[in-house]
């Protein structure tokens, strides 16, 4: 059996809600939600809203991930993974309540903002706008004062530092930041002293660990949610929950132009490479995170696999060089990429905004004897690129592929 896969907009928010609720249901289209202009082949665009391909009727939602690192992949999730994670979470918080929709309804954290609402029986409460405002972001909230129940809202990093630059003048926003239950917060790792400060101005955050994959957010602050395993194999993380996706679909050569929409099925050889299912038919996903387990049960992420480099034949994994770095006072948005080395073939290098510890003279010598001190020689970075922003995602990721093309280009 095979149900339509139809691309909505995401920001047609009152389209991808109703488009969900069906999908959920079992009664409608699978959804396909996209950012305006979405590139369904190079060279081609389909407009929001059109039949994109057949998929198997257990999808209920294909969410692309973002590709900060690597090329997108579609990630096909079924209304049953995407249910069970809803419920996770509000177990988790201590009860379902009303929820704030702060991100793109194209990314996984968007969506479940939606899905959780819906399982809440309500609808999210939208902040406007293409880019993310703090006034507008407290106007949205502003309904919660009148309502009663939890409130939730889900941010990344950067959204939430915005959010707290603006509560330092605006009392209208630190109100609404202090009105959570619990703000969640994921994407990329926080940087240091972020939560802390948030936690100052009354808020209540939470660190989330998950992917497109997972459904979201799977361990928070660093436990998994119920019903969800993590086991360490070859030094990577390995997941096991009931939101795991089904796996990755194809992506079809160019869209329809007529006739029949294309069948789109899952592509095997991808989905076998991520998904892995024991001989007592546990299911788990592969990460590509490193990562460590305490004897608490408590996990800790070292970075990503494949942001591992050989510096002078030594492996460098650029994850602690960042968290290193982004210790450092003026550093705290900062990013480490690799970057090609005359002598030693590849060595870390940071990309941070225009600070005044940033534009030092002897800013990169300080960084490279903090990065020793604490990851040795071969993780000192050679270079250090400033810049008046960092280029980002629509999730609010630093978009990783551009900054290596910034730091070619230096």
């Amino acid at each position: 059996m095979t149900r339509p896969l139809v691309a909505i907009a995401a920001d047609d928010v009152d389209g991808l809600v109703e488009a969900v609720r069906a999908a959920l249901h079992g009664g409608g289209a699978a959804v396909f939600p996209v950012p305006a202009g979405h590139a369904m082949a190079p060279g081609e665009r389909m407009p929001p809203g059109a039949v994109v391909g057949e998929v198997d009727d257990r999808v209920a939602v294909v969410v692309e991930t973002s590709g900060s690192t690597a090329a997108p992949k579609r990630v096909a999730l079924s209304a049953e993974a995407l249910v069970a994670s809803a419920e996770a979470t509000h177990q988790a918080l201590g009860g379902a309540g009303r929820w704030v929709l702060a991100l793109p309804g194209n990314y996984i954290a968007g969506l479940q903002v939606i899905v959780r609402a819906l399982a809440a029986g309500t609808e999210p409460l939208v902040v406007p706008g293409e880019r993310f405002d703090p006034v507008a972001f407290a106007a949205a909230a502003a309904p919660l004062r009148r309502m009663h129940g939890r409130a939730y809202t889900s941010l990344v990093p950067v959204q939430l530092a915005r959010v707290l630059d603006a509560a330092d003048a605006d009392r209208g926003v630190r109100e609404a930041l202090a009105r959570f239950d619990r703000v969640l917060l994921g994407g990329q790792a926080a940087p240091p002293g972020l939560v802390e400060r948030a936690a100052a101005l009354g808020a209540r955050v939470t660190r989330t660990y998950g992917s497109s994959e997972t459904a979201g957010g799977c361990v928070y602050d660093a436990r998994p949610l119920p019903g969800v395993r993590i086991r360490i194999a070859d030094g990577l993380v390995e997941l096991a929950a009931p939101s795991l996706a089904e796996g990755y679909l194809d992506v079809p050569d160019a869209p329809p132009t007529g006739g029949e929409p294309p069948r789109i099925t899952l592509d095997t050889a991808r989905t076998a490479a991520a998904f892995a299912t024991d001989p007592d038919g546990t299911r788990w996903y592969r990460t590509g995170d490193l990562g460590e387990l305490a004897d608490d049960g408590t996990l800790r992420i070292r970075g990503r696999a494949d942001d591992v480099i050989v510096s002078g034949g030594v492996k460098v994994a650029l994850g602690e060089v960042e968290r290193t770095v982004r210790a450092l006072d003026g550093f705290r948005h900062a990013v480490v990429v690799a970057a090609p080395h005359p002598e030693w073939g590849e060595a870390p290098a940071v990309v941070a905004p225009a600070t005044d510890p940033a534009r030092a003279a002897d800013a990169l010598e300080r960084i490279a004897a903090q990065v020793a001190s604490v990851a040795g020689a071969a993780a000192r970075p050679a270079r250090l690129v400033v810049v008046d922003e960092l280029p980002l995602l629509s999730s609010g990721k630093p978009d990783r592929r551009a900054l290596v093309a910034l730091v070619a280009e230096a």
